[in-house]
């Protein structure tokens, strides 16, 4: 069975922009995205996810993601915010896994695993970021480490919900922390 595969290009936004930038990025964003079947997906900090996402509402290919969800629906987590509260502004991705959330705030393939579950049953797509720093790679242990990383966090998975991940291989060494 051949497995379609879909471009995807999502922009973290990271900790950037003042909400009126944001409204400014991503008119300009609109104004110069060209008809394509790649699918862009912005992700923008928190504060900016429900006015994105009445700025992009009619754009085709054009999608929002947010940066992190937790794993809980509801509860005293003090700055957290659910997958549920993300679909309710319109976000359709999650990006987890990230290695600047592995790196600044402990957070284990096992965490991860139950933030896709969250992600997963509250109809979000997650985008499961994996990769290893350059010190591993350049002692070979890079494809060891990724499979793990891989296997920890999504093969509990039935395969329909497996097929809904998206894996964003991102060596730590080549990405901007910026």
């Amino acid at each position: 069975m051949k497995m379609s595969r879909n471009r995807i290009v999502a922009g973290n936004w990271k900790m950037n922009k003042t909400y009126e930038e944001g409204r400014t990025l991503v008119k300009e964003i609109v104004g110069q995205l060209q008809p394509s079947d790649t699918l862009v997906v912005l992700c923008p900090p928190f504060l900016h996810l429900n006015g994105v996402s009445g700025q992009i509402k009619d754009v085709r290919n054009l999608k929002l993601g947010a940066q992190n969800c937790h794993y809980e629906t509801s509860g005293a987590y003090t700055g957290e915010i659910s997958a549920a509260m993300l679909g309710s502004v319109g976000a359709e991705f999650v990006i987890l896994g990230h290695s600047e959330r592995r790196e600044y705030f402990g957070e284990t393939d096992e965490l991860i695993a139950k933030k896709i579950d969250a992600a997963l049953k509250a109809g979000l797509q997650p985008i499961y970021c994996c990769g290893e720093k350059l010190e591993v790679r350049e002692a070979g242990g890079h494809l060891d480490l990724v499979a793990a990383q891989i296997k920890t966090a999504l093969f509990h998975l039935e395969p329909a919900d497996f097929e809904k991940v998206v894996i964003a291989y991102e060596p730590v060494w080549a990405i901007g922390t910026g």
